[in-house]
């Protein structure tokens, strides 16, 4: 029998399983804990399809496939945008309406989102060895994550592999050699602007358009996972002040420290030498 024949449009997304995941924990319930649940819910959702796209970013420039990877970077700024304009929507909740509900929160945190965690690492981000709560040993962004947790190794994973640019060097490096110890680096350890690359990519800039168009698409992305960052630190401040975040970081105030931190540094460095 085939069962593809008995396939509905509710059976195939999981509608009644996705509509069960909203469970709100107010009195009530409070009215704006739904749209606090929903939009966070879909955020995941869309840094899993990121990570999806991302992986799939990475093969094609290593394979030097101009094409497919513009179709792909394309998409997920694309993304982006949207991620930054379900804030809008966020935004329509007062403070006096987020705080009818925070406290159910407790100590759960964006801090604690696994994927986009595992997206900073993908991109580059390489953060030191900290003292986790319980005092041991952690690994930095992946320290507010349950040790030994999949998640947690998920994103320890991520950092122990190439990020996003190791991929586009490889790229680079199809279309004129670049220092070829930067295609051996410990991939482990975070990137640091090079400045022999930066001529490299300057006269690839100049002669060779394809590598052009990768270059300017890259930054689409870096300036949209900023412009997502403001805003995210913005709806904080107007929702919470600087009141401290509820997974005890200094909320809106570390958000706002992680702004301005180029995911590829010599991509902006080298606008001021054409």
């Amino acid at each position: 029998m085939d069962n593809n024949k008995h396939v509905t449009y509710i059976s195939y997304l999981k509608v009644d399983e996705l509509l069960e995941l909203q469970q709100p924990l107010s009195d009530g319930p409070e009215h704006d804990e739904l749209l606090f649940i929903t939009i966070h819910q879909v955020y995941e959702l869309w840094f899993k399809q990121i990570l999806h796209e991302v992986a799939a970013l990475q093969v094609s420039l290593e394979q030097g496939k101009t094409h497919r990877s513009m179709a792909l970077l394309g998409r997920i700024r694309t993304i982006m945008k949207t991620c930054v304009s379900q804030l809008d929507i966020l935004e329509t909740m007062t403070p006096l309406q987020f705080n009818s509900f925070r406290e159910r929160l407790t100590s759960a945190s964006g801090f604690q989102s696994a994927q986009f965690r595992e997206l900073e690492a993908v991109l580059g981000r390489r953060d030191q060895a900290g003292a986790t709560a319980d005092g041991k040993s952690g690994m930095g962004m992946a320290e507010h994550l349950i040790e030994g947790s999949p998640a947690r190794q998920r994103v320890e994973n991520a950092m122990g592999r190439k990020s996003l640019w190791d991929s586009a060097l490889h790229f680079f490096n199809s279309r004129k050699p670049i220092p070829a110890l930067l295609l051996t680096r410990d991939v482990t350890l975070a990137w640091e602007p090079h400045e022999e690359l930066q001529e490299v990519l300057i006269d690839l800039h100049r002669n060779d358009p394809e590598v052009s168009m990768i270059g300017e698409a890259l930054i689409d992305f870096d300036e949209g996972l900023q412009e997502w960052r403001y805003r995210h630190v913005k709806m904080v401040e107007r929702t919470i002040g600087r009141k401290m975040g509820s997974g005890g970081s200094s909320g809106a105030g570390y958000l706002a420290s992680t702004l301005f931190n180029p995911v590829f540094p010599d991509l902006w460095a080298i606008r001021s030498r054409f």
